[in-house]
């Protein structure tokens, strides 16, 4: 069974092919920001992204009526359970007006539905960033009329929690443990038995700062800020997610031109990096004071796992609470097919989105 999975990143499109569940080839295509700026809609970047997909398979010969699965990350639908969805019309329709809001990943869904068509195949989302299984008192925040939203990396959290509970020879469900996926946005997540019963909101305005976006505010400042009259409400909006944390402070993203900047003895560099680390550990401090101590470990993944600068004094933090597991980077792409590979062979149930 061959399984095509496809996850558009703001940047980036990452294309796989699987036997299965054995990995044949995968590429990441880089889009620069000169391409990007062209697009005045992200709708518009399709052609571009299906392109890119086309030349991926015409490369490696691969036909599309060859491919037996079609899969895209998933993006900001409506919240739903944990799961592997079809695309249908309602799912195409919110995914393309941008119903539940704007990211990259809604073109996951999109590019799949519209290449299974062609050979008369159905398309899948698995694990969308919407996933919601948040108990109703971690959703109360503070004011009444507005709720805690659940919008994380869902999809690699689960992958790596049930590749931890699988070491163990445990079933996903068996085990309780804190996520914590580092890259663009950072989201830490409870796991308590198969449910995530806690998560910040890595998109928009919850958690720690990462290398783009904010985290939370403090609040009184933000009103200021926002009637002040210089800034329009997409403005704000683009401040809070995309030009907020590392970008906001040291004009960049990337986390290695931090520690570069950091090693040529950058003090305001280092400054930020420590700060950032810093909010991590709260934040995951936080979630283990609400475990009472029941947890099996607490899991370190994303690709700022890879960086030194963050992961070696995050763990100096953590050591005393307890196992912690490091799997660097994301297995979004294994996951998709994963939960391909389940569905096809009747060891998970197909889920319709309302």
């Amino acid at each position: 069974m061959l399984i095509l999975t496809i996850n558009p990143g703001s940047t980036s499109t990452k294309i796989a092919l699987f036997e299965n569940l054995e990995l044949v080839v995968k590429e990441t295509v880089r889009h620069s920001q000169k391409t990007l700026v062209t697009f005045d809609e992200l709708t518009d970047q399709l052609d571009m992204r299906k392109k890119v997909i086309d030349k991926f398979l015409k490369k490696n010969n691969i036909k599309t009526e060859e491919i037996d699965g079609f899969i895209g990350r998933g993006g900001l639908i409506h919240p739903v359970k944990s799961g592997i969805y079809k695309v249908n019309e309602k799912m195409l329709d919110d995914l393309s007006n941008n119903t539940f809001g704007e990211h990259a990943s809604n073109l996951g869904g999109i590019i799949a539905y519209e290449m299974a068509k062609t050979v008369g195949k159905d398309a899948y989302i698995a694990d969308p960033v919407v996933v919601d299984e948040m108990s109703s008192v971690a959703k109360i925040s503070g004011l009444n009329g507005i709720s805690r939203r659940s919008l994380w990396h869902a999809l690699n959290q689960k992958a790596v929690a049930r590749k931890y509970a699988l070491k163990l020879g445990l079933n996903y469900e068996d085990v309780n443990l804190i996520v914590a996926h580092l890259g663009g946005g950072i989201s830490v997540g409870l796991h308590k038995r198969g449910r995530v019963t806690d998560v910040n909101n890595a998109l928009d305005g919850d958690g720690p700062f990462s290398p783009e976006r904010t985290g939370g505010l403090p609040v009184s400042e933000i009103y200021e800020l926002a009637f002040s009259g210089q800034y329009t409400l997409e403005q704000i909006k683009k401040l809070n997610h995309g030009f907020g944390g590392l970008v906001s402070y040291l004009g960049t993203s990337d986390a290695e031109e931090v520690s570069d900047m950091i090693s040529e003895g950058h003090v305001f560099a280092k400054r930020v990096m420590k700060a950032m680390v810093y909010q991590i550990a709260k934040e995951i401090g936080s979630l283990y004071a609400v475990t009472r101590g029941n947890l099996d470990a607490i899991i370190i993944t994303g690709g700022l796992a890879y960086n030194q600068d963050v992961l070696q004094p995050l763990l100096d933090y953590l050591d005393h609470l307890g196992e912690i597991i490091v799997y660097p980077g994301e297995d979004e792409l294994e996951a998709l097919a994963y939960n391909v590979y389940q569905l096809y062979n009747e060891k998970q149930e197909l889920k319709e989105y309302e």
